[in-house]
C-alpha cells in the first residue's frame, strides 16, 4: 500500500493551526471582554482591586476580580496563556513552510511578476517576516508613552505597503498568506517576547519581596490589545484563498486593507460594548464599509470585451489540456501532485461543463489558475473559456 504523505502532513498540520488558533483567538477574545467588562463593587473591601465581575456559564457561577497591579502574594497555582500562541504560530510557519516555500513554483513563485528562484523567493518571504516585526516592535517602543493608537495605526499602513509590494511580488495568493503570516508573527512574537517576558519579571519581583513595576504590566496590555485587533483581518486572510473575486481583483491589496480595517472597526465596537457604551454608528460604519467594499470590488474589476462571441469545445479543451490538466486530472502528471487537487478532474467535456462556474471565476475572473511558474495561459486562451462558458450557461 502506498501513502501519499504530503496532503496527510498539510491537513494535519492545518488542522492542529485551526484548533490551535481557535483557543488563541477565543482567549483574546475572552480576556478583553473580561477586562472590560469588571465594575467596581460596592462589597469590594480588598486593597488594589481594580474591579470584579460575576458571571455564569455551564450552570456554575464564577467571581472575577483583577488587581490594579498585583495581589499582595501569589496563589500556589497561577495559570498562565501562551501555548495557543505558541502552537498557532508553529503550526502556521509549518504551513508555509511546506506549501509555499517547498512548492514554491506552485503555490508562491509568479515569473510574470518576479522570476524567483525557490530559494530567493523563500529568503525575500521569511525576510518580509523579520522586516515586519521590527517595524512593529520598534515603532511600538518609540510611542510607548503615546496612545497606542499611534501604534497601532503605523502598522496598519506598514501592512498596507507590504500587501501593495507583495501582490506585485509573488502570486495573489501567496502575496495574502505572507500579510496574514506577518500580522500572526507579530501576535505570537508580543506574548513570546513582552506579554509573558513581562510578566514574568513581575512575578519574580514578587516572589523576592520587590514591589512590581507597572511599566510591565502596561507594555504587556498594550500588546495584547493590539493582538486583539489584528485576529479579525487574519481570520480573513485564512479564508481568502477561497475567495478568487479578492485575491484576483486588480486591487486586491486594496480589497484587504479595506475589508480589514471593516473587521477593527466591528471589533471595535464590541470591546466598546463590553463597557457599556454602545455607539452602533460604529458598528454601521464597519458593515457600510464592507458593503462599500464589495461594490467598489464589483465596479472597479472592468473585463475587456473579447474579439469574438464564439468558440468551439475542441478549442476550449485544448486550452485546458495545454494548461490544467498537468494538475487537474484522474491521472496528474506534475510533480507535485498524485491526485487531482480537491477532486477535480477535467479530462472529459463533461467534468469541464460540470466545474464551468469554477473555472470561470479562477481561471477568467480572477486569473488566481493555473498556479505556477509552468503555466502562463494567455489573456486570449482565457477570455476563449469565458465566452465559451457564458454560451453554455446560455444554452448556446
Amino acid at each position: 500500500m502506498e501513502i501519499d504523505i504530503l496532503p496527510w502532513v498539510s491537513m494535519a498540520l492545518r488542522w492542529l493551526h485551526l484548533i490551535a488558533g481557535i483557543a488563541w483567538i477565543g482567549s483574546s477574545f475572552y480576556f478583553i471582554w473580561l477586562d472590560n467588562s469588571l465594575r467596581p463593587e460596592a462589597d469590594e473591601k480588598q486593597s488594589g482591586v481594580t474591579g470584579g465581575l460575576w458571571a455564569v456559564h455551564g450552570g456554575g457561577f464564577y467571581h472575577k476580580k483583577k488587581y490594579t497591579i498585583a495581589p499582595d502574594h501569589l496563589p500556589d497555582t497561577l495559570h498562565w496563556f501562551k501555548w495557543e500562541a505558541y502552537v498557532t504560530w508553529l503550526s502556521g510557519i509549518g504551513l508555509l513552510v511546506l506549501l509555499y516555500y517547498w512548492q514554491a513554483d506552485l503555490y508562491l513563485i509568479d515569473p510574470s511578476k518576479i522570476a524567483f528562484g525557490q530559494w530567493s523567493a523563500t529568503g525575500f518571504g521569511l525576510g518580509i517576516l523579520a522586516a515586519g516585526w521590527i517595524f512593529y516592535d520598534g515603532t511600538c517602543r518609540l510611542f510607548s508613552k503615546t496612545n497606542s493608537l499611534v501604534s497601532g495605526g503605523l502598522w496598519f499602513a506598514f501592512l498596507v505597503l507590504g500587501a501593495f509590494v507583495l501582490t506585485r511580488v509573488f502570486t495573489d495568493r501567496g502575496a495574502f498568506i505572507h500579510v496574514g503570516a506577518m500580522i500572526g508573527t507579530a501576535m505570537a512574537a508580543n506574548v513570546f517576547l513582552i506579554i509573558i517576558p513581562n510578566q514574568k519579571k513581575v512575578v519574580a519581583s514578587m516572589l523576592n519581596g520587590e514591589p512590581p513595576k507597572a511599566e510591565l504590566l502596561r507594555m504587556a496590555k498594550q500588546r495584547s490589545v493590539h493582538n486583539n485587533y489584528m485576529t479579525l483581518p487574519v481570520l480573513l486572510i485564512m479564508v481568502s484563498s477561497h475567495y478568487p473575486n479578492i485575491t484576483g481583483h486588480p486591487l486586491n491589496w486594496l480589497l484587504l486593507a479595506l475589508l480589514s480595517l471593516s473587521g477593527i472597526i466591528i471589533r471595535h465596537f464590541f470591546n466598546l460594548r463590553h463597557k457599556d457604551k454602545v455607539l452602533y454608528p460604529i458598528l454601521l460604519v464597519g458593515i457600510g464599509l464592507f458593503v462599500l467594499t464589495m461594490i467598489f470590488a464589483s465596479f472597479s474589476d472592468k473585463k475587456p470585451k473579447p474579439a469574438f462571441n464564439t468558440v468551439s469545445f475542441n478549442e476550449v479543451q485544448e486550452i485546458i489540456q495545454r494548461n490544467c490538466t498537468a494538475c487537474h486530472s484522474a491521472n496528474p502528471t506534475h510533480s507535485i501532485f498524485r491526485s487531482a487537487p480537491m477532486g477535480l478532474a477535467l479530462d472529459s467535456r463533461e467534468d469541464i461543463e460540470k466545474y464551468a462556474d469554477g473555472i470561470y471565476q479562477r481561471a477568467v475572473i480572477s486569473k488566481t489558475m493555473p498556479m505556477g511558474k509552468d503555466h502562463n495561459m494567455s489573456d486570449e486562451d482565457r477570455q476563449k473559456l469565458g465566452v465559451w462558458i457564458e454560451n453554455l450557461r446560455n444554452g448556446s
